[in-house]
């Protein structure tokens, strides 16, 4: 059977996404559960509530110890890039440098796949990390710690929508070997992650939530016209801008 011709819910969901998403210690799953990696991208939202949840008791951590924002700030970020394995800054470092790189849809994915980082890549990561930490930050100091659960979930819900709507612009790769998603897991998915939004933060984040998502749209857009499609970095990119503009927005409203 092929991914996309398997549905439905299953158990071993939750724990898939873990893997698919982040660098925990987790059991060895069974070979065949790795077949439903299409089906269980509906468990995204929960795998960034994990994330979020370790990054927050992280900063509550620093701040029950005395340390400054700023600093509770930056070991979060750093407990952020050691769960996740910065897979997803890697994503965004090489869609910086491949969409705007090369000249052609040809190049622009040569370069995506290079494993050396150019200039933009650079200005990339340097830019968001401190996008990122500036509003984590802000959130600290305001008492808000808790709200980044909201973000962390909501990015995740919000790569699926991105593998859907789009075909895969290499043929090959990890995006490839997921497969396209049904939209039904993709819906149920942003369900989940609107529900746990609004629990998190109430009508709050409908606003950050929204406006991260048209930012994703646009990233989608560009990566259609650049390259024709998505890649397992394009996904990275989207998780870091829709996260970054869900952590601004909540900075903005609170300041």
């Amino acid at each position: 059977m092929r991914k996309n011709d398997i549905t439905g819910i299953s158990p071993w969901d939750p724990l898939l996404a873990l893997v698919l998403l982040t660098r925990l210690p987790l059991p060895r799953l069974p070979d065949s559960v790795f077949a439903r990696q299409a089906a269980a991208i509906w468990a995204f939202p929960l795998a960034g509530l994990a994330v979020g949840a370790l990054i927050c008791v992280t900063g509550w951590l620093a701040q029950a110890v005395g340390l400054s924002a700023w600093i509770a700030a930056g070991l979060m970020l750093a407990v952020s890039v050691m769960v996740t394995g910065a897979m997803h800054e890697d994503g965004l470092a090489d869609t910086a440098d491949g969409l705007w790189g090369g000249f052609t849809a040809e190049r622009r994915l040569e370069i995506m796949k290079d494993s050396h980082i150019g200039t933009y890549g650079v200005l990339a990561l340097i830019l968001s990390q401190l996008l990122r930490l500036s509003a984590l930050a802000a959130l600290v100091s305001a008492g808000a710690l808790w709200s980044l659960l909201a973000a962390a979930i909501w990015s995740r819900a919000l790569m699926p929508v991105v593998m859907t709507a789009l075909p895969n612009a290499r043929g090959a790769g990890l995006s490839q070997s997921v497969g396209r998603p049904a939209p039904q897991a993709v819906g149920l998915g942003l369900a989940l992650a609107a529900a746990l939004v609004v629990a998190v933060m109430g009508a709050a984040g409908l606003g950050p939530a929204l406006l991260s998502a048209v930012a994703v749209l646009g990233l989608g857009a560009l990566a259609k016209a650049k390259i024709g499609g998505q890649t397992g970095d394009i996904l990275g990119a989207s998780q870091q801008l829709a996260e970054i503009v869900f952590l601004l927005a909540l900075a903005a409203q609170l300041s």
